[in-house]
């Protein structure tokens, strides 16, 4: 990995964490925040999206290019799908629970809430909102937090609904999800503060652990994501959306200033080179005899080949700028933006099928020499037009340097073109939702998951490991109700980080247990109508048949508490049938008798308590 002088290029980043919380409602509506699967859907409608203008009559650069391309977007609803999620009614007031909650949030990074909460309309045409827009309203500002390189402020903290969940690309554009859409969603943007990628992460997880803090975030794959900004001295700000995991934000800054490192050096040889993009032109006559599949394909479609000569490019189309990334790799990103399945370029042809006989007469074609390179795009006619025009135009920001743009992170910790940076055009008041005055008087400051490891151990004696797995874990919440019910500290810690862990990786549906189903089975263990030994097997009972009550599974599979005399009976029947051992080892034979009389029981009996019985009948025959 190359090393860079951070400080030298003049990184600059700043973080925007979108955190899903747990509430029992939507933003804006009544509807349940569970996630459904796509086949539950009971029926679907389809919308097409287009950009309106602002206040000041000014259109969007992103919402603009986003709606070049002609989609349709179908929307999956549910049993539970309400008029709000389809935009058929005004969307209803904010909801009370989400508004506590970042206010907490708020606390916890000591910001300053507004005096007066106003929702905004985001404009958003890609489809995962079924209004063309998104709401958000600003609760606070002028926080921080503090990283061992220093402390980085909190700008502002919005409150806004999820969008809807992308399903599948379909032949006339987008299926999407509306289960998602909706649920509260905390955005916190930090201020530009953060100058390596390492401090990038330590921002991020510091974020982290405290939205977790407050027990009322959603946890698990897709519930949070985080958006970096990026730029150096002689770069750009850059947006990069859908950082999905956390522990890559250190590459992507990292891959990010490479990025922009390279692209200033290629836009200097560029200038060297005095160089500049021609006019875009029809080139199919070139290729109509051409052995390229691609190319044919298109031809046979009744589509064109579609070329744009770059004076002075050779060698740098070609040109790493990311990990597995090229500069030709930009340019068909833009391509692909207008539906084309991408470029070739002169600086990797020939290949693909096309020969150097029709490299030459590409060149001859639009008039490039030996120092210049060519793009070229076969698709549909109006496809291959614009897709060589957005090709074009890229080039030429080639010759300026670094693009400000919205990017997408990809798994490999590089980035991808989305769209251009939105601007103030695409925000305008939303007057269906009346505005509110947040109040933090009455709102409890979270205890942090820090402060909870260490009272965890004080006060329940749970081990460190222990305690920072459950104040970590999704459980938390669980585990502090049952523990004010009277549940035991450790059985209901070891329960839920450890025995649950167990049955998951035995295959057992652990998804399909409720927190009312194992809150009721620590109760029976609590109440002595269960074992501490048979919770793994009443809860692998309640997983398969979710249906049942605890009691009643474990009446149906017998894992009622025994009572001495019964455990007694089982503990002599297993000493008996092993004498010949128990007289030749004593209580040596302990261990592996142990684990027969416990089988043996099936978890009816306290582990104890067989202990102590198993000990006494062994004496008796020793």
């Amino acid at each position: 990995m190359t090393e860079y002088d951070y400080e030298a290029l003049g990184l600059v980043a700043g973080l925007e964490i979108h955190q899903q919380l747990d509430t029992a409602t939507k933003l804006f509506c009544q509807c349940p925040t569970d996630l459904r699967e796509p086949d539950a859907a009971t029926r679907s409608f389809t919308r097409y999206l287009h950009p309106t203008r602002s206040e000041l009559g000014e259109l969007d650069d992103a919402a603009v290019e986003e709606s070049m391309v002609e989609r349709e977007f179908e929307y999956l609803a549910y049993d539970s799908t309400c008029l709000v999620e389809e935009d058929d009614e005004p969307p209803h007031e904010l909801d009370d629970e989400a508004l506590e909650t970042v206010l907490e949030i708020a606390q916890l990074m000591d910001m300053n809430p507004v005096d007066q909460a106003h929702v905004m309309r985001k404009i958003v045409v890609d489809g995962s909102n079924t209004s063309g827009f998104q709401r958000s309203s600003l609760v606070a500002t002028d926080g921080e937090i503090e990283t061992s390189d220093g402390a980085v402020g909190i700008e502002d903290l919005m409150l806004e609904e999820e969008s809807a969940q992308r399903v599948e690309e379909t032949d006339d554009g987008v299926r999407y999800s509306l289960d998602r859409l909706g649920i509260p969603l905390v955005e916190i943007g930090t201020r530009p503060d953060i100058s390596t990628p390492e401090q990038a992460l330590e921002a991020a997880e510091r974020i982290g652990m405290l939205l977790r803090s407050t027990g009322k975030v959603k946890r698990g794959l897709g519930t949070i994501r985080q958006d970096v900004n990026v730029s150096i001295e002689e770069g750009a700000r850059v947006e990069i959306k859908g950082v999905q995991s956390l522990d890559d934000i250190d590459d992507i800054v990292h891959n990010e200033v490479g990025r922009q490192v390279e692209l200033v050096a290629i836009r200097d040889e560029l200038e060297e080179r005095d160089a500049s993009v021609g006019d875009t032109q029809d080139v199919t006559a070139v290729f109509e005899d051409t052995d390229s599949g691609v190319i044919q394909g298109a031809l046979n479609s009744g589509g064109s080949v579609m070329a744009v000569p770059l004076y002075g490019f050779d060698g740098l189309v070609g040109r790493e700028i990311a990990p597995d990334r090229r500069l030709g790799t930009e340019f068909s990103d833009h391509a692909k933006r207008h539906g084309a399945g991408g470029i070739f370029h002169t600086d990797e042809l020939p290949a693909y099928g096309v020969t150097d006989e029709e490299v030459t007469a590409l060149r001859d074609a639009v008039g490039a020499d030996p120092e210049d390179a060519v793009a070229i795009v076969a698709d549909e006619t109006d496809i291959a037009a614009n897709a060589i025009d957005a090709v074009a135009d890229r080039a030429a920001t080639a010759l300026e340097g670094v693009p400000e743009e919205t990017r997408g992170a990809n798994d490999d910790g590089t980035t991808r073109y989305l769209r251009p940076l939105p601007g103030a055009a695409r925000m305008y008041p939303e007057t269906d939702v009346p505005p509110v005055e947040p109040d933090p008087s009455e709102v409890p400051e979270p205890e942090l998951l820090t402060a909870k490891v260490e009272r965890y151990q004080d006060e329940y004696d749970l081990g460190e490991g222990l305690a920072e797995q459950v104040a970590y874990g999704k459980y938390m919440p669980l585990f502090e109700d049952v523990v004010a019910d009277g549940v035991d500290p450790t059985l209901a810690a070891t329960t839920l980080e450890s025995t649950l862990t167990e049955l998951r990786r035995d295959d057992v549906p652990v998804e399909a247990l409720t927190e009312e189903h194992i809150t009721n089975v620590l109760g029976m263990v609590e109440d002595g109508d269960l074992p501490n030994e048979g919770v793994p097997d009443l809860l692998t009972e309640l997983a398969e048949k979710p249906d049942q009550t605890a009691e009643a599974a474990a009446e149906d599979a017998g894992l009622g508490g025994a009572d001495e005399d019964e455990v007694r009976e089982a503990v002599v029947e297993v000493v008996e049938r092993n004498e010949s051992q128990v007289e030749d080892e004593g209580m040596q034979a302990f261990s592996g008798l142990m684990g027969e009389c416990m089988g043996a029981l099936r978890g009816k009996a306290d582990g104890d308590l067989v202990s102590q019985l198993l000990r006494e009948e062994i004496q008796k025959r020793a």
